[in-house]
């Protein structure tokens, strides 16, 4: 069993230990990468309502396992960010992906995105395949103004 709810200060450390700790066999570490935005180290300040952004954290049993946010791309009028899916190899497998992310599309729609971008590894595979099956659709570039420049997979998903 598990429980989604928006992140909380006290969730900070424990999703930016997750964040990185996932990330890191996979190479994604460094300038150019998620893990490395300024915002991990705090990601309750970084996702706020008022920003028509929002970062989920699953629990199981009490304690943190993972999370992915939303929040708005760049300037793009109408485009958002599945931003910093990530979850601790013991809890993948379990449905906590597709339920993270479908709750950051649900709150996408809700706030009147039309579309939603991501970025990520062609190591990702289980994300990929997680992404595919949401309806996703891969780009043959990433959109403009990206700042995760060492990612070689983006997709695009019509709300």
């Amino acid at each position: 069993m598990y429980q989604i709810i928006p992140i909380q200060a006290q969730h900070n450390a424990t999703i930016c230990q997750i964040i990185q700790q996932v990330a890191a066999p996979y190479g994604a570490i460094g300038e150019g990468f998620g893990p490395s935005d300024a915002e991990v180290q705090c990601m309750s300040e970084h996702y706020l309502a008022e920003h028509r952004s929002q970062y989920l954290v699953a629990l199981r049993h009490g304690q943190v396992v993972g999370g992915a946010g939303i929040a708005p791309f760049l300037d793009y009028k109408g485009i958002c960010e599945l931003k910093k899916l990530f979850l601790l190899p013991s809890s993948q497998g379990l449905g906590i992906g597709k339920a993270l992310t479908q709750a950051c599309l649900n709150f996408a729609q809700e706030q009147g995105y039309q579309q939603c971008y991501l970025d990520t590894l062609k190591s990702m595979q289980t994300a990929i395949a997680l992404y595919e099956k949401l309806g996703f659709k891969h780009l043959p570039q990433p959109l403009a103004g990206t700042l995760h420049s060492s990612c070689d997979v983006w997709m695009l998903k019509d709300l």
